[in-house]
């Protein structure tokens, strides 16, 4: 972590307003980080808690958040499994116990110590139960931050102890501006924020990789199975082939949900709804042993049954 970043507008905002409310003494020791996957918030969150272990006005304190070797800054995430092949999908209860006991400790640089559990909606039900023990006893000068795109996920004994700090979708003109700023063509950053429904981190996400060439090659796709253009078993065991499954099952998804906004048959769009859901569910398959291809293969089998009738 170093110093303050180059905020998007919509991200300078905010930590505005958080930094005033934590100098003023108007923010308790929980906060929970919310919004939308993309908008920054862990850049926002890590650049308070620089502010408030002191690095704007000691060195020393920037160097080890530099570093990452801050004593009073800790950082809760997904950790290697035991066998260390993978990543955990789920913070367990031994980091959170361990974190508490942490913030049981006197701080080592001044007053404060930082706790930032990101992503938090990922935590599992034991560590929810610690960490809501953790929150119920709160000690002067820790702070307890949580992050998460989905906090609906999150237990509401421990949504209804942090104060929420929302992180929404900028105004559509300063989200195009901001892409512009970063030497994205209009017309491209018009392109793509259109189809991120208005994210501009999504935005600029696909522009600075493949992901808009990715969405086109689906919506042809698509469009191909269809008319009976494409067949589905290849289609499916092409989109499965590559490290982008997921990826290409997510364009699916919204480029049906855009189809539907254009309907006003309350029929059709119910079934193009129903195609979303599945979509997504077998995006979640993709986490599982199930075979891609198969399961890939009844969605875009399902695909061509719903359009043919919408």
């Amino acid at each position: 972590m170093t110093g303050v970043p180059d905020f998007a507008p919509w991200q300078a905002r905010i930590h505005e307003q958080v930094r005033g409310a934590l100098d003023g003494g108007r923010l308790g020791h929980a906060l929970l980080f919310c919004g939308p996957a993309r908008l920054g918030k862990r850049g926002v969150a890590d650049a308070l808690a620089a502010h408030v272990l002191g690095a704007g006005r000691e060195a020393r304190v920037a160097q080890l958040l530099a570093a990452g070797t801050h004593p009073d800054f800790h950082q809760v995430s997904f950790v290697p499994t035991r066998d260390g092949t993978k990543l955990r999908t789920e913070i367990v209860i031994e980091q959170i116990r361990e974190l508490s006991s942490k913030l049981s400790l006197t701080a080592q640089y001044g007053s404060a110590q930082v706790a930032i559990v990101d992503p938090a909606d990922a935590i599992n039900v034991a560590a929810c139960n610690a960490l809501l023990k953790t929150l119920e006893e709160p000690q002067p000068g820790r702070h307890l931050w949580l992050v998460a795109s989905n906090p609906a996920r999150l237990p509401a004994t421990i949504r209804s102890r942090c104060q929420r700090i929302e992180f929404r979708l900028p105004p559509r003109d300063e989200a195009l501006a901001w892409l512009v700023a970063r030497g994205h063509r209009e017309r491209d950053a018009v392109e793509a924020l259109d189809a991120a429904r208005g994210h501009p981190g999504l935005a600029a996400e696909w522009l600075a990789g493949a992901g808009m060439a990715l969405r086109r090659e689906v919506a042809k796709d698509l469009a191909g199975l269809a008319k009976g253009e494409l067949p589905v078993v290849a289609t499916a065991q092409r989109w499965a082939g590559g490290d982008d499954a997921a990826e290409r099952i997510a364009h699916a998804a919204d480029l049906a949900l855009a189809r539907a906004s254009g309907l006003t048959d309350v029929a059709g769009i119910g079934k193009l709804a129903a195609w979303f859901d599945a979509a997504n569910r077998t995006r979640d398959l993709l986490r599982t042993t199930v075979r891609a291809d198969l399961a890939i293969t009844e969605l875009l089998l399902a695909w061509r049954g719903t359009v043919a009738r919408t």
